[in-house]
């Protein structure tokens, strides 16, 4: 990608920010969570901010957007967008421009959509207030959004309720909502966070398209380094409320002047990269807004922390191609000191040596699973049957992970709810340690699942919020008896939160008083405390920023060594995938299309549906300019309602041949530890 040049950017910008402070007031005091913010945006350029989670990105664009709670104190010097000064207009005149002139896609779709809507009603609502389109009208117009964002058979979607999509599928709902009254400025706070590579590099495409084509200014909040790259005209980074660096994307990302940028880059997995080991993640965990330190917040986790730091905040230095707040700027500039990660962040074992380690006797297999949903058409329409898994054999290894890949709805969390038992197989078998498990009672699946543990994607969702961090890791302790009194609960508890890296006081909190890493590093302990052999990762580690990302793959890895596990890891992000994966598997439409060897697959992926998959991740090195060959995917998903004849792919891939239409391709091995299910190698 070619970023738009500077110069010819127009001068007047669409949104400018001067000065911005947020402070909430609490019981517990003021807290600061932006502190001294200011950037500008203009028409067709792409924004992106970047920090970990609690550093104050979703807080300053909720303050543009006037959608902060009361007890929220907003002072700046300048925010204005276009004509409008945003700190004087009424409420009315807010509620006028959000939804038409600026529009915004929430992060967590399934709070931001009403659950007594239909997506259809929720489409059609902004059209028909803001644009003043009929009934009809704004349908049509919902139906071309809904296509837009990759949503097969849109008429019956439009009447579902958003229980009923996938996440990936609510985010994409909630990307159509934020684009459908054509916006002047667009805030997306982690747009893509759930959703595939495939619909997020559509998605983002679409969306660099609309700022280049009719000059929306979108500002983009994530943490995924390589959309910055690919996509962010400049990029700004933020960190404890503070602006710490801001300037063009490719030198931010190529010449780092502040060593938080710099410790973030390092912590990203990349494809670019020869797999050595260990990433290296920032050590510690960002400040607690309410106990700020003095001076820069980055100084507790800074190997080059100097006393200065401690004494006062440094003052942006623009002579260092970008803008700066590390007293060290000049010198990261010139070349005499740059970032290395601390020891403990390096390599310890790698992952090809946990692959030559791993037992590959089988501690789980599938034979011939299916899985079969019935499924209703609309409130009164004929329920039809869906095939969410196909024909699946997979075997999984002692102290083997296998990561699991594909796109929204094609089976990945149904397989691996399928392994835990939670949901019953329609046909096929499931074994454990050799036994069936497929028809187990409630007795038998009691016992089963003191071996076999889930890490769910969300974990605030998944830890009760009454319940203090110890009661919830001790809870199935003592439910299974592993545990006899309190003395040993608590003993058991601090072990595990030990184990994953958290004190002991962290068991006396509850769940909303953990930042997101220490929250997953919780439902890790409570898997373990089970004492399991076999733990089921969904998408254990998208949500989470890339240093906190780094940590918990790090701290996986280790606990396999330590704990001889075996790990079904199911993700979107390849690049995390191949840094803990010792065996690929790619689903599409509820089939395995190829199980290969890490370094096989990585290497020389063989399905074109997975040669598209790799080809289109964004990377941090993007930001040079040079960029791997984008294989393009045709077309939208097929709908499971009305899969197509055949190769399922076939209606999307390039190298398409007549005999796909009538023959479905089953896996066959190639060699060099690659299974494919493709007829070119049939």
């Amino acid at each position: 990608m070619t970023h738009l040049p500077e110069s010819t950017l127009p001068p007047q910008p669409l949104l400018t920010v001067r000065d911005l402070s947020v402070t909430f007031s609490t019981e517990e005091g003021d807290v600061q969570a932006v502190r001294g913010l200011s950037y500008e945006v203009r028409a067709g350029e792409i924004l992106a901010i970047v920090g970990e989670s609690g550093s104050g990105k979703s807080v300053s664009s909720l303050a543009v957007m006037g959608l902060l709670p009361s007890n929220a104190k907003i002072e700046s010097q300048v925010l204005n967008f276009e004509n409008h000064d945003l700190k004087t207009i009424s409420k009315e005149q807010m509620r006028a421009l959000r939804g038409r002139d600026i529009g915004m896609i929430f992060q967590d779709p399934m709070t931001a959509l009403n659950p007594v809507m239909t997506v259809g009603e929720q489409l059609t609502e902004p059209l028909m207030l803001h644009l003043d389109l009929t009934r009809q009208q704004a349908v049509e117009r919902a139906k071309e959004l809904l296509t837009l964002v990759g949503i097969p058979d849109v008429q019956a979607r439009l009447e579902q309720y958003p229980h009923q999509f996938s996440g990936g599928m609510r985010q994409r709902v909630m990307i159509a909502i934020g684009l459908s009254c054509n916006p002047r400025l667009l805030i997306a706070d982690e747009p893509t966070t759930a959703l595939d590579v495939t619909i997020q590099a559509q998605i983002l495409e679409l969306m660099q398209d609309l700022c280049r084509r009719l000059g929306v200014a979108l500002v983009i909040i994530t943490h995924n380094l390589g959309i910055v790259a690919r996509y962010a005209d400049r990029v700004l980074v933020m960190y404890g409320g503070r602006m710490l660096e801001c300037g063009p994307t490719a030198t931010v990302l190529q010449h780092p002047r502040h060593f938080y940028t710099a410790g973030l880059l390092s912590s990203v997995p990349s494809l670019d990269t020869p797999l050595v080991g260990r990433l290296a993640a920032i050590e510690g965990i960002p400040p607690n807004p309410r106990r700020m330190p003095s001076g820069c917040a980055f100084m507790p986790r800074c190997p080059y922390a100097q006393l200065a730091c401690k004494e006062e905040l440094q003052a942006l230095l623009t002579d260092v191609g970008s803008e700066s707040a590390c007293i060290r700027a000049s010198e990261m500039a010139n070349g005499t000191l740059s970032w290395q990660p601390s020891h403990s962040a390096v390599h310890k074992a790698s992952a090809s040596g946990r692959n030559e380690a791993a037992d590959n006797h089988p501690l789980v297999e599938l034979l011939a699973l299916e899985k079969t949903f019935s499924v209703k058409r609309g409130l009164f329409g004929k329920t039809v049957q869906v095939k969410a898994v196909r024909d699946i054999t997979l075997s999984i290894g002692r102290r083997e992970t296998v990561g699991l890949v594909g796109e929204s709805g094609c089976g990945k969390s149904t397989l691996g709810r399928l392994l835990l038992r939670l949901e019953k197989p329609t046909a096929g078998k499931i074994l454990f340690r050799g036994q069936d498990i497929t028809h187990l009672g409630d007795r038998g699946l009691r016992k089963f699942r003191q071996q076999a543990q889930v890490i769910f994607q969300d974990p605030f969702s998944s830890l009760n919020p009454r319940q203090r961090i110890i009661d919830i890791i001790s809870e199935p302790m003592r439910v299974h008896g592993l545990i006899k009194n309190n003395a040993e609960a608590q003993s058991e508890s601090h072990r595990l939160l030990k184990l994953v890296g958290l004190g002991e006081d962290h068991a006396e909190r509850f769940a909303h008083q953990l930042s997101g890493g220490q929250r997953q590093r919780v439902a890790i302990a409570r898997a373990l405390a089970m004492r399991p052999d076999f733990i089921v990762c969904d998408e254990a580690v998208s949500a989470l920023d890339v240093s906190i990302q780094a940590q918990v793959v790090n701290l996986l890895s280790d606990l396999q060594e330590q704990l001889n596990l075996s790990y079904l890891f199911i993700g979107h992000d390849l690049a995390v995938v191949r840094q803990i994966a010792t065996r690929v598997v790619v689903m599409y439409l509820g089939r395995i299309v190829e199980i290969a060897e890490r370094d096989a697959f990585y290497s020389r992926p063989m399905h074109p549906y997975s040669q598209a998959l790799l080809s289109v991740i964004p990377s941090v090195g993007d930001a040079s300019g040079i960029r791997r060959e984008v294989i393009a995917i045709r077309g939208e998903p097929p709908s499971p309602l009305a899969p197509p004849s055949g190769c399922a792919f076939r209606t999307r891939c390039r190298d398409v041949m007549p005999e796909c239409a009538q023959q479905m391709p089953v896996l066959r091995d190639i060699g060099l530890g690659q299974q494919v299910a493709c007829l070119k190698y049939q």
